[in-house]
């Protein structure tokens, strides 16, 4: 089936409106409709502020919905992808027991059983099976929580998003989850093209089993509405009969696909009146929520979202992906959007699109903000307003309007999008919830930022702008680095350029334009597109430390959060007050890593100085995309060599010389197009080609397999 003509807008509507509704629902995750109305009566907009909690949040229901959908463009956008490489995808990006999944043990949290399944080499479907894993547990809600994408990427062809969750849904569900699971799909497909929600009900049920549980209650539902005009009745009578005395576990999926039905059917066709019914009426809301919103997203667009409050503005598309690809852990709504666009595309055999050259902000989805937001210091408070505008951009594309106000000498304005982890109360928070921030920065030292602007022709004089960005310092305190100033005369546009300096190993948290003006200057900056691009030049080492710091014994944090910890040893890897190297890495059992590094890397150098103590193998990796896709350097007491490890792992060349614990290593790799180089104590140890070139960018990873190594000199550097 051809594409909508609508496509990226509808996707992106979809899409927010998943996050929108997630973001609703999680303060009150779990409470019932009794908790709630007492509470707060029914829920209109966001109550996080009430319950004293951030609004932006780390959720398994987003991360897996756009995680795990990267097993489509992973394989090569493939109609035959197989649940078991969907079960790969999990091991690759899953970090255990940190992200995306609820980790509650197994037995007793279903995704949690399954991940342990696959990784002990059981594969889909059985991972999931009911036969294995039991009724209870196997047909909990976690199935249709994460099914979204798979229905974006199938607009009008319900059938085909059906299938796709089928095949997703059974790696970790069975019987009626993966039913629920086919539903929303399908549900989120045929919005694309079916603007009736009782067409659309029926259009979904239609590819599942008459005579399952979950056909028989959607039909039932539908019957209590027909004869009850009152939502509130009808959840009553839900409770009665799909209550969870008779449907138990965690979180069972049938009482809550109940409240989605509920929730399109009572909505009324508005977004606002639809995410009010599924959350007031309670249970595990944010994933009821998401479900909804991005069903109501898609089939109303963009229209039916700005048609009630403000949705979108305090959210400003942000959102959190933390996984083993630590690059893509802080995003935002357009984004995602084009990721799904994409895969759709490409399963068709269609081009990828890339607007305005490929830039990171583009800005091309009405409404759009991609994470910009105003600063609000003491020297930028109430300086700065933005808006998603018409007309001003290349060709009359979507800009950023910046406006600016009354601007004197010290009054400055700063719009900055992140570009890492925004704060050290944010990550406490999420280190204390257990839906951790695990993300790498985006934007790196080294690396060239542009950004395409223009002023108001009605500006009353030149303004001063430069691109900027902030980074943590040795006391886990934000500071801003900046390029040089232009001048810009009313109407006039510039390219501005900078290359990021050294930080002292310490992460690059946003990056923005800064306007500066005299004379209580008003006006208008057009910010067309910002984007980077470049290898990173830096010293990974360990940071400096403040004379405050030494008194206080304090470390800094923020240096080791830019990594990505996925060894079964305690986090505390460095080692600066006891050892004279900078890391320290301990794994148990199998290959442990620690990454860091965005997927846009490309052509490259690594290197650092590794000691053995007691160890299997280890090294270092490039072009890393998660656990189970990486280039690597790896030695042990009998060789070296170069692998690529990528459902499997493949000697790409190798020598029987290995190393001896106890002693250092200047170990190097370098990666250009399809050639990897590996030196050892400044010796060219071994090349090798991978003839598929099957990896073309990606981060950095530290190694330790079965034992205990140390790193130190870790640097990155162009080719």
């Amino acid at each position: 089936m051809t594409l909508p003509s609508d496509y990226v807008e509808r996707v992106y509507a979809g899409v927010l409106g998943k996050i929108i509704a997630v973001y609703l629902g999680r303060p009150i995750e779990g409470w019932s409709y009794e908790m709630i109305i007492e509470r707060f009566g029914e829920i209109n907009y966001y109550v996080h502020e009430a319950l004293d909690l951030p609004l932006i949040v780390t959720d398994d229901d987003l991360s897996g919905t756009f995680t795990f959908a990267r097993a489509m463009p992973d394989y090569g956008n493939s109609l035959d992808l197989t649940p078991a490489q969907i079960g790969q995808t999990w091991l690759n990006y899953i970090v255990e027991g940190k992200t995306i999944l609820w980790w509650g043990g197994i037995g007793d949290v279903t995704e949690h059983t399954a991940y342990i399944r696959l990784k002990n080499g059981i594969q889909p479907p059985r991972s999931g099976s009911i036969e294995l894993n039991g009724p209870v547990m196997a047909q909990q809600i976690g199935s249709q929580i994460f099914i979204d994408s798979w229905g974006m990427i199938a607009p009008g062809d319900p059938a085909l998003a059906a299938d796709l969750a089928r095949r997703a849904a059974c790696v970790s569900h069975d019987g009626e989850a993966i039913y629920g699971a086919q539903v929303v799909a399908a549900l989120v497909a045929q919005a694309f093209v079916e603007s009736d929600i009782n067409k659309l009900i029926d259009d979904a049920v239609s590819l599942i089993p008459p005579d399952s549980i979950t056909y028989r209650m959607i039909e039932q539902v539908r019957n209590w509405q027909a004869r009850q005009p009152d939502w509130r009745g009808t959840l009553g009578q839900i409770d009665s009969e799909y209550n969870r005395d008779r449907y138990p576990g965690n979180c069972h999926i049938v009482p809550n696909h109940a409240r989605i039905i509920l929730a399109l059917l009572y909505g009324d066709d508005d977004f606002q009146k639809s995410l009010m019914v599924v959350n007031t009426s309670g249970f595990d809301t944010d994933c009821n929520s998401g479900n909804v919103g991005c069903i109501m997203g898609v089939k109303n667009g963009l229209a039916g979202i700005d048609a009630g409050p403000d949705w979108r503005g305090p959210v400003a598309d942000r959102l959190y992906l933390p996984s083993a690809d630590g690059g893509s852990g802080i995003s935002d709504a357009v984004g995602e959007t084009y990721k799904l666009v994409n895969i759709g595309r490409g399963m068709r055999g269609l081009a990828p699109l890339a607007p305005k050259n490929g830039a990171r902000y583009h800005f091309s989805v009405p409404g759009s903000v991609q994470g910009f937001e105003s600063e609000t210091g003491r020297e930028c408070k109430n300086t700065l307003t933005i808006e998603n505008v018409t007309g001003r951009g290349k060709n009359g594309d979507r800009s950023l309007a910046l406006r600016f106000h009354q601007l004197a000498k010290g009054r400055i304005a700063r719009a900055a999008t992140l570009t890492f982890i925004p704060s050290k109360e944010i990550a406490d928070y999420f280190d204390e919830r257990g839906y951790r921030l695990l993300a790498s920065p985006t934007l790196y030292p080294g690396q060239a930022v542009r950004a395409s602007l223009a002023a108001g022709a009605s500006n009353a004089e030149p303004v001063s702008l430069r691109l900027y960005a902030r980074h943590y310092n040795e006391d886990d305190a934000l500071e801003i680095i900046g390029g040089e100033s232009v001048q810009l005369a009313p109407g006039a546009e510039v390219k501005l350029s900078w290359r990021v300096p050294v930080t002292g190993n310490q992460p690059i948290a946003a990056v923005g334009i800064e306007i500066a003006g005299e004379n209580g200057a008003s006006g208008t900056v057009y910010l067309d597109w910002l984007t980077w691009d470049g290898a990173p030049n830096m010293q990974l080492n360990r940071p400096h430390i403040s004379e405050a710091g030494r008194e206080k014994r304090k470390r800094p944090k923020f240096w080791k959060k830019a990594w990505i910890y996925a060894l079964d040893s305690s986090e505390r890897f460095d080692s600066w007050d006891y050892w004279p190297q900078a890391y320290r890495l301990i794994q148990n059992q199998g290959r442990g890593l620690l990454i860091q590094g965005t997927r846009d890397w490309i052509d490259y150098q690594f290197a650092a100085t590794a000691m053995p103590r007691v160890c299997e193998a280890g090294g270092i990796a490039v072009r890393v995309q998660g656990l189970q896709r990486y280039y690597a350097l790896l030695l042990d007491q009998k060789s070296t060599r170069i692998v690529r490890v990528l459902d499997g792992e493949t000697i790409l060349a190798q020598s029987d010389t290995g190393w001896s614990v106890e002693r250092n290593y200047e170990l190097k790799l370098k990666v250009e197009g399809a050639k990897l180089t590996a030196f050892v104590n400044g010796e060219q140890a071994l090349e090798a080609q991978d003839p598929d070139n099957a990896l073309t960018g990606g981060g950095i990873a530290l190694i330790a397999q079965a034992g205990f190594i140390y790193f130190d000199k870790v640097a990155v550097k162009p080719l």
